[in-house]
């Protein structure tokens, strides 16, 4: 895993040393529930995206499995719609 850190780190062009934190403050305001649920997808996906995973919900350490219904390593609150 932290080898996939290390190589997303060198593709990007606001890390150095490996940080793996941005250098700017730009929240993103959650005004809608539209908006949450973009965000959530888009966090349970990163796993897919990066190819550690086939689906979100196989990923061990993520609450993209509570989502599916299937019991997590993760305590986490679910949001429902």
């Amino acid at each position: 895993m932290l080898e996939q850190f290390r190589k997303a780190a060198k593709k990007s062009t606001n890390t150095s040393n490996y940080q793996f934190w941005r250098h700017d403050n730009k929240p993103i305001e959650l005004w809608s529930n539209k908006v949450v649920f973009e965000k959530i997808n888009y966090v349970h996906n990163n796993p897919v995206e990066e190819g550690i995973v086939f689906r979100a919900e196989e990923y061990l350490d993520s609450s993209a499995r509570d989502y599916a219904g299937i019991k997590g390593n993760v305590d986490n609150i679910i949001i429902v719609r």
